[in-house]
């Protein structure tokens, strides 16, 4: 299927782009986030249209996503879980303590923006973990798991 993208999308394409993806892909995730429209010639005409102010979107949109990288880039959180005496954890630190602990950072941070390639934490120690606040921005947060007996 082919699709029209409303916005910037990582490893897919940028505003404006006539993209062909898989049909799945375009019915379930990328047409009602708002993200793409159907590639037909009456769609294409409303999009030139619209596009100076989905540009203007996409550029506020970047900026605000940057003001948060430039609070989030560095910092520290540190998370306490019970752990063994070799410094395994019972159970593991998910996205959804990361965001609750920088919650308490007063940092507002959606669970889907935590990348975790190697999956949860299940080790004391520091842990370097990227955030993608935008296709564009991404920062580096260390998380510290600290064990309790």
């Amino acid at each position: 299927m082919q699709v029209i993208l409303l916005e910037k999308i990582a490893n897919l394409g940028s505003l404006g782009d006539v993209v062909k993806v898989k049909e799945g892909f375009a019915r379930n995730y990328l047409i009602p986030n708002g993200k793409a429209k159907r590639a037909t010639p009456a769609n294409l005409a409303e999009f030139e249209q619209r596009r100076a102010d989905l540009e203007q979107a996409q550029t506020e949109a970047l900026t605000k996503a940057q003001e948060r990288a430039a609070k989030l880039d560095g910092l520290m959180v540190q998370i306490t879980q019970k752990a063994g005496v070799d410094g395994k954890l019972f159970g593991s630190v998910t996205n959804v303590d990361i965001s609750d602990a920088l919650k308490k950072h007063d940092l507002e941070v959606p669970r889907a923006a935590i990348r975790m390639p190697q999956g949860p934490l299940k080790q004391v120690g520091d842990h370097p973990i990227k955030i993608a606040l935008h296709a564009d921005v991404v920062v580096t947060v260390t998380v510290s798991v600290l064990g309790e007996q």
